[in-house]
């Protein structure tokens, strides 16, 4: 294998980069990316970089030094546009660019809302120029709406309540993260937001955005109105996989992966918030995951499994990701999506520090922390050997619950 293209410079194509040269690749590596930034790090981006004057350079992924030991044919400031398998090319801007192996890492995009991208004021948040103009307009005493009670609309929140703005959070559901963490869990979240003085409002969403220069009211589907001088909408993410509609590729809320990162052609593997892939923790059910870690994880795996199909091997792991908010963090670990009931094993929820699980069947399925990082720890390590809910019970009783 002689030139390898990684398609995406975020988190999971430059670990992909730097892990493909660990194995021992020496060919042309190319890595394309569709902004003009150099490869930078995104969890900030909605944490330090909206509460403090963090420069953007602080974010980056790679050094001058690793960029030069790498020895990375790097493109940025354009766009994959087609890929074609059996010319094994990908269309880069005006040109083409040939491969043997080839990595698909592009991510995935905010959503928006429709009905508004002509008003100034309105804001997602997903690159470090978004972060930016969150960061500009967030200014004391300032009306501040965010549409998605989610990781993202809920640590936008915390910030903005950190620069002394007047937050309201609007959220559909009935709780925030109900869909990944189901209601008990999701009303305890959303109890940190009350207090710290941010105005929730469940069951109801955007009917309608107005104001001339500038936003000034949001209309919400339950008849009220919200004056608002700053909207950042946090509701979700779609993958970028336009590019690939004519490759032939399998596209299904993202690329179709097997088990090994594999998207069905030789030589093309994809990674990351693109990938829909199985995962042998979860039993090989096929996911797409948005998470730092996953990224990371999958980059590894993909080269190994590109530069050594004859050893290759199925991704297994156990979900995690955390959210800081205020002074608070959430950690989460394992499947909180597919579960029978769920039950605080540690600590209360009034005191806002707890561990609860997640249960399927007889098996701990996932588990959610809040200010209680040891004691999740050890809840991590029982979801790695996949403990059952026996034993997660036990565990609550060795720690005096």
């Amino acid at each position: 294998m002689k030139e390898i293209v990684v398609v995406g410079a975020s988190l999971a194509g430059v670990r992909a980069c730097q892990n493909l040269r660990r194995e021992g690749f020496e060919g042309a590596l190319t890595l394309v990316g569709e902004e003009k930034h150099l490869p930078y790090d995104r969890p900030p981006l909605s944490k330090t970089m909206l509460t403090s004057d963090q420069d953007p350079l602080d974010l980056t992924l790679m050094s001058n030094s690793d960029l030069s030991d790498l020895d990375l044919n790097l493109v940025l400031g354009e766009r994959a546009t087609g890929l074609d398998v059996d010319r094994q090319e990908v269309t880069v801007g005006g040109g083409t660019i040939r491969y043997d192996g080839l990595i698909i890492a592009t991510g995935a995009r905010a959503r928006k809302l429709s009905k508004s991208d002509d008003i100034d004021g309105i804001h997602v948040l997903r690159t470090v120029d978004d972060a930016l103009a969150i960061r500009s307009g967030l200014k004391s005493n300032s009306a501040v709406v965010i549409v998605g009670a989610g990781f993202i609309g809920s640590e936008v929140a915390a910030a903005a309540r950190q620069h002394d703005c007047q937050v309201t959070i609007v959220e559909a559901n009935e709780a925030p993260l109900v869909r990944g963490l189901g209601h008990q869990v999701g009303t305890a979240c959303g109890q940190l937001h009350q207090a710290h003085g941010v105005d929730l409002r469940l069951g109801t969403g955007v009917a309608n955005v107005h104001g001339r220069d500038g936003i000034e009211e949001i209309e919400l589907t339950d008849g009220t109105y919200l004056p608002a001088e700053l909207l950042v909408v946090g509701i979700g993410a779609t993958p970028n996989i336009e590019w690939l509609s004519k490759s032939g590729l399998s596209l299904d809320d993202g690329v179709v992966c097997d088990e090994h990162l594999n998207t069905g052609i030789p030589g093309i593997f994809a990674v990351g918030d693109v990938a829909k892939a199985p995962n042998g923790w979860l039993g090989g059910r096929a996911r797409r995951t948005e998470h730092w870690t996953t990224a990371t994880e999958h980059a590894s795996l993909a080269a190994k499994n590109l530069l050594h199909p004859e050893n290759k091997t199925p991704y297994s792991s156990v979900p995690f990701v955390w959210s800081d908010q205020y002074e608070d963090r959430i950690q989460v670990a394992g499947d909180t999506i597919d579960f029978d009931d769920v039950e605080v094993l540690t600590g209360s929820i009034n005191d806002q520090a707890f561990v609860a699980g997640y249960r399927h069947g007889t098996s701990l399925a996932g588990v959610v922390a809040l200010n209680s990082m040891r004691t999740f720890v050890q809840y991590r390590r029982l979801l790695m050997t996949h403990g059952s809910w026996v034993d997660a019970v036990g565990l609550a009783e060795e720690l005096g619950k």
